[in-house]
């Protein structure tokens, strides 16, 4: 027979897992009824989500798999990019630490948090090969937004030795210090890059990079213009991902005469002003087929006016006399240009423009006589100083239309469907 105290430790047992069971069940009773958010469709949290900030968006990935699976496919990604607004992107000297050393035996440290390009870099290159540099400018990325009239400078935590060359949909092209000629490839919000080998190698003067999607391929490609020996403007392109670049036929000869001004991206092509001070045309590249093209201006462009992208269209914004701006938008390759709007507040004659909204907003000019920001804003009709930390002093050129999102050079590195 079974022992009285044996009975009583399976009955003490019995207890015990019922107890923890009901403890158990209240505490999930409980939970339930302090849910604050109830189970939504999912179309409605891809709707939420669509509307995030991408420092918001980014911690949102973290909630659950399933957020974290919606987040980062392809489709979301796309749909968050069509409704951001573009920001400005700039380098800052690093004060306190203005010449950095990358030696064999050491690489620089950074301040907690900070992501230094080179540093990632170095992990894929053996310690024996690893380069030494003389001393070169560290700089930090960050970049400038507007929210509702109110303007914010904000850091990406970003070091880096080379500089911004391009931006297109998210992704930044940047000097490669590590390698002469060299070239990364960068998405500042997620930290993911890439090593880009190097094309023909010439002086930055002599030499324009552009950075652009082909829809027709979904690839992201690196347009590279240069003048060679015999002054004669050469083209040669890189597809992301791909190991070689490929030769076109370049501008005809004559058309460049200043790589000065960045390529504005912007209905399927890139184009360029090819003159410091007098500009008759625009010099266009067509991103499928690499055929350049010359587009009539609406008149003759001076050395503060310039072209800039906003929303889908290409704007020409030149200055008609000392108090007023003009923007010409192109509405076909022909040359078609339509006056859109006239800037009659705030004007000063050597303000250029730098970005647009992309969703028509407002227009960024920067001084040229002090290097100092401002922006027009569309509907109230308001010209206002963008103010800057006085410690923070963007890199003279470095400042590029730019846009935040978690695009990816290769979509196929991500998620591909969102079920």
């Amino acid at each position: 027979m079974m022992s009285k105290s044996t009975v009583n430790k399976s009955s003490s047992l019995v207890r015990i897992v019922q107890e923890r069971e009901l403890l158990k069940r209240e505490i999930e009773e409980e939970e339930r009824k302090n849910q604050s958010v109830p189970n939504l469709p999912k179309d409605c949290v891809t709707c939420i989500l669509l509307q995030l900030p991408i420092d918001a968006l980014q911690r949102s990935s973290c909630v659950c798999k399933l957020w974290h699976k919606m987040i980062n496919c392809s489709i979301f990604i796309k749909s968050h990019l069509h409704r951001s607004e573009s920001v400005v992107i700039f380098q800052t000297s690093a004060k306190d630490e203005e010449q950095h050393y990358f030696s064999l035996s050491s690489v620089p440290k950074e301040n907690p948090g900070t992501f230094s390009i080179e540093k990632d870099l170095l992990k894929c290159v053996n310690v024996f090969r690893r380069p030494f540099l003389d001393k070169w400018s560290k700089s930090y990325i960050r970049y400038i937004e507007i929210i509702d009239g109110e303007h914010y400078t904000r850091d990406y935590n970003i070091s880096c030795l080379g500089r911004i060359l391009a931006c297109c949909n998210g992704l930044i092209l940047l000097e490669n210090k590590l390698n002469k000629g060299g070239l990364v490839v960068l998405n500042p919000v997620t930290r993911k890059l890439l090593a880009v080998s190097a094309g023909t190698i010439c002086p930055p003067h002599q030499e324009s990079y552009g950075f652009v999607l082909d829809p027709s391929l979904n690839v992201y490609k690196i347009v590279h213009l240069f003048r060679d020996e015999s002054g004669y403007v050469s083209c040669e392109i890189k597809v992301v991902g791909e190991r070689r670049w490929g030769v076109v036929n370049g501008p005809s000869l004559g058309l460049f005469a200043w790589f000065g001004h960045k390529p504005v991206s912007a209905l399927g092509a890139l184009h360029w002003l090819p003159s410091i001070d007098h500009n008759d045309y625009i010099v266009s590249m067509e991103v499928e087929n690499a055929d350049f093209v010359t587009i009539p201006l609406p008149k003759s462009g001076r050395t503060h006016d310039g072209i800039i992208a906003m929303g889908d269209s290409l704007c020409f914004v030149t200055h008609e006399g000392l108090n007023q701006i003009d923007i010409w938008v192109l509405k076909s390759k022909a040359g078609n240009w339509m006056q859109q709007q006239s800037i009659m507040v705030g004007c000063i004659m050597d303000m250029v423009p730098l970005s647009g909204s992309r969703f028509g907003k407002h227009v960024i000019f920067r001084r040229d006589e002090d290097g100092s920001l401002y922006v027009y804003d569309f509907k109230l009709e308001a010209m206002s100083f963008i103010e800057i930390e006085k410690d923070i002093v963007p890199a003279s050129g470095s400042l590029i239309p730019h846009v935040n999102s978690l695009v990816s050079w290769s979509m196929g590195e991500l998620i591909s469907a969102c079920d």
